[in-house]
């Protein structure tokens, strides 16, 4: 059953908008951070990962952010046109603010951490004039960051995207993405989210971001109320991640389905949802049904936490098909279904 419609009269597939960073992670890994000395330099933040992997599956993608005028926002524009995802709408900031510097410790195989460096950030200076009508309305979907929404002037920047894409039936995705960073406190973070998600028709997140969203309108929610919550604002699907214990999709005509994660050999915990995102959606705009698109995301972030990096080591389409086939030869057709 196709749960979301897209329309396919549309040349952009999907348009992320929000944070771009840049990622140092560790090569001298599995030590803690203040012993690391050697890094790599990656493309990073959530929206943009998602925007590398859907591009590398094969999809029209887009992008709507603030970046910073120097070498580092040089680097993620350049990356970005090398990946074939428009930049038309990645403009630079012109008071001097700076791209997000994400420093990852791999203290071991189940053990990472983030630091974040974000006061004075290019990506939260998106404006509503940031926002064009007609981008919106040429693509088949947005997917919006909760990071995006933290500060002035980005979240009314987001919120006019999101009013432009319920207008112009362009599909709404929601990754929730919560950072502790930038945000005043829980409240805030409720409100913001809550409105956002009440007008999407795709929800991810964690338990803890959807108990974070939903902490003023519905607390202590268990996930089949959480999802019901959702479907009756009018999200059509809504996925609930429990990370090594899987994650579950949950649609509007009261079905629910269950993915586990794929054996696979670790090399960081962190990294695993924007490929798992990307291959999920990917899987959506190809009319698959809800379990086989769970399936490749599963498969998808098994090849991410087993990589150094993120934006850097998204799959393609056949890695992940091939991924997921040599998984089963060896583990049983149902190594990742529940």
């Amino acid at each position: 059953m196709a749960y979301i419609t897209f329309k396919e009269d549309r040349p952009i597939d999907i348009i992320p908008i929000g944070r771009i960073a840049i990622d140092f992670n560790p090569v001298d890994y599995y030590k803690p951070l203040s012993e690391s000395t050697t890094f790599k330099k990656y493309l990073g933040g959530s929206p943009a990962n998602i925007a590398v992997g859907m591009a590398r599956l094969g999809r029209k993608v887009g992008f709507i952010a603030k970046v910073s005028d120097d070498q580092f926002g040089d680097f993620v524009v350049n990356y970005f046109k090398k990946e074939g995802i428009d930049t038309i709408h990645v403009s630079r900031c012109s008071k001097g603010e700076k791209l997000g510097l994400t420093f990852t410790e791999i203290l071991s195989e189940t053990q990472s951490s983030i630091l974040m460096y974000r006061d004075g950030i290019a990506d939260l200076q998106l404006g509503v004039d940031d926002i064009d009508e007609e981008y919106i309305k040429n693509a088949k979907s947005i997917l919006i960051s909760g990071t995006a929404l933290a500060m002035s002037p980005s979240r009314e920047a987001v919120l006019k995207a999101l009013a432009l894409a319920k207008k112009h039936g362009t599909v709404v995705i929601f990754d929730i993405d919560y950072r502790p960073y930038n945000w005043k406190n829980e409240d805030e973070i409720a409100i913001y989210y809550s409105t956002v998600a009440k007008d999407s028709d795709i929800i991810l997140g964690s338990r803890e971001e959807f108990d974070l969203t939903q902490k003023l309108i519905a607390p202590n929610s268990n996930d089949e109320e959480t999802a019901a919550l959702w479907h009756n604002h009018g999200a059509k699907i809504v996925v609930i991640k429990h990370g090594k214990e899987g994650s579950t999709a949950y649609t509007n005509d009261g079905s629910h389905y269950g993915i586990k994660p794929f054996p696979v050999k670790l090399l960081k915990s962190f990294g695993g949802g924007d490929g798992y995102a990307s291959a999920f959606l990917y899987g959506l705009f190809e009319g698959w049904e809800i379990i086989d698109c769970l399936e490749f995301g599963s498969a998808s972030a098994a090849l991410l936490v087993a990589s150094h990096a993120c934006s850097e080591d998204m799959p393609s389409v056949d890695m992940v098909k091939n991924f997921i086939a040599e998984s089963k030869s060896k583990y049983g057709e149902m190594i990742a279904r529940v």
